[in-house]
C-alpha cells in the first residue's frame, strides 16, 4: 500500500507544524502551500526534529500559492494529487480582524471557497478538512457549546469562519465531497505566535523573570476560554479525516479559564507570587516580593465586541473519534513558560 499524501495550507503556522510532525510520523508524504511573504517565517518547520533527508524532502514539497489565487490552488492540487487536504491557513488573529476586515474576509472566508472549488474542478478524490473555530459561538447563550449550538460570531474573523464553515457543509451536501470541519477551541503551544495573548503572557513572564523587561500590558483579563494543547488537537484533525463519513466535530477540553488564571499560573510556575490591585482599566498586578508592577491594562487591546465565555463539549469527538485531550491547563502553561525561558536564556 502506497503512503498517503497530504497537502496542508498554513503549514508554517503553529497547527501546520504540529500536523506536519504527526503526519510524517505516520509515513505520509507531506506537502504544503506557502506564500512568498511567508518564506522568511518558516522557523517552526526548520526546527522540527527531522532527519536531514526528511527535512530536505519537506522543503522540496513546499509550493508557492495563496488562498487569494484560485489558479495557484488548482495547479498545486493537480500537481500533488493529495489524498487529504487540511485547510489551516487564515488571517487568524481576532483583534487584528477588526483592523483588516476586508482582507480577513477574503482569505479566511472566500479563500476556503476557492480551495473547495479547486478540489471540485480538479475532480481528485481528496478528503478535505476545514479548520473552524470556537469564535463561531461568540456570545452564544448555550453553555457548553457543541455541534448543535447556534453560531453568534462577534468579529470579522468569526464571521469569515462562519462563511467558510457553512461553505464546507454546502460542498459536502451539494457535491458529495468528503468535507469535514473541526470546531477547535483555543489551542496553544510554545509555537504560538507572539501576538496572541497566551504567548504574550508566557514570553512576558519569562522576560520579567530574567530581568529583560518589567511588565506586560494586556486588555480584558476576565475573558474565559477553553484552552488546550495544539499538539493534542492536530491528532483530532487527523482522526476526523480517517472516518468513513464526513462530519463536524467540536474539539475542546471541557474546562474554562480566564486570562487572569493564565497569568497567575504563568507566574506561579516560576515561583513568582502576584497580587491584584485596583479595578477596571486601572487594575494592575504587582510582584508580592518586590512590589513592582508586572501587569497593567491598556484599552487599545480590548476588542470592539468582547466574547466573554467559551466552553466546549467534545463528547461527540470522544464517542466517534475516540479522542480526548491529553494535556491539562497547568501543564500547557508551564510548557509555554519554560520553553520561552529557555528561548530567552539563549
Amino acid at each position: 500500500m502506497k503512503n498517503k499524501t497530504a497537502l496542508i495550507t498554513g503549514i508554517t503556522g503553529q497547527d501546520g507544524s504540529y500536523l506536519t510532525e504527526l503526519l510524517l510520523q505516520k509515513n505520509y508524504n507531506v506537502h504544503g502551500i506557502v506564500r512568498r511573504s511567508s518564506s522568511t517565517a518558516r522557523e517552526r518547520l526548520d526546527n522540527l526534529n527531522l532527519s536531514e533527508d526528511l527535512q530536505d524532502t519537506l522543503k522540496n514539497n513546499l509550493h508557492y500559492g495563496d488562498l487569494a489565487d484560485f489558479g495557484s490552488l488548482l495547479k498545486i492540487i493537480n500537481q500533488v494529487q493529495p489524498d487529504e487536504i487540511y485547510n489551516l491557513a487564515a488571517q487568524s488573529h481576532v483583534r487584528v480582524s477588526f483592523d483588516v476586515p476586508e482582507y480577513t474576509s477574503d482569505i479566511t472566508g472566500i479563500g476556503t471557497l476557492r480551495l473547495l472549488e479547486a478540489i471540485r474542478k480538479s475532480e481528485i478524490n481528496s478528503k478535505f478538512y476545514q479548520a473552524s473555530s470556537s469564535e463561531l459561538f461568540g456570545k452564544a447563550k448555550d453553555i457548553p457549546q457543541n455541534e448543535l449550538t447556534p453560531f453568534y460570531p462577534c468579529s470579522p474573523y468569526a464571521v469569515a469562519k462562519a462563511y467558510s464553515h457553512y461553505m464546507t457543509v454546502n460542498y459536502r451536501e451539494s457535491y458529495d465531497m468528503f468535507a469535514s470541519t473541526g470546531i477547535l477551541f483555543n489551542h496553544e503551544s510554545p509555537r504560538r505566535g507572539e501576538n496572541f495573548v497566551t504567548r504574550k503572557i508566557s514570553l512576558g513572564v519569562a522576560s520579567i523573570y530574567l530581568g529583560l523587561s518589567e511588565k506586560i500590558t494586556l486588555g480584558n483579563l476576565d475573558s474565559k476560554r477553553d484552552w488546550g494543547f495544539a499538539g493534542d488537537y492536530v491528532e483530532a484533525m487527523w482522526l476526523i479525516m480517517q472516518q468513513n463519513k464526513a462530519d463536524d466535530f467540536v474539539i475542546s477540553t471541557g474546562k474554562t479559564h480566564s486570562v487572569r488564571d493564565f497569568i497567575e499560573q504563568a507566574f506561579s510556575c516560576l515561583d513568582i507570587k502576584i497580587e491584584w490591585q485596583g479595578s477596571g482599566i486601572d487594575e494592575i498586578a504587582v510582584n508580592s516580593k518586590t512590589g513592582k508592577t508586572v501587569i497593567d491594562i491598556n484599552p487599545k487591546f480590548f476588542r470592539p465586541t468582547e466574547v466573554d465565555y467559551l466552553l466546549g463539549d467534545y463528547s461527540k469527538a470522544q464517542n466517534i473519534l475516540g479522542w480526548t485531550p491529553k494535556t491539562d491547563f497547568k501543564e500547557l502553561v508551564n510548557m509555554m513558560v519554560k520553553s520561552d525561558l529557555k528561548l530567552l536564556d539563549k
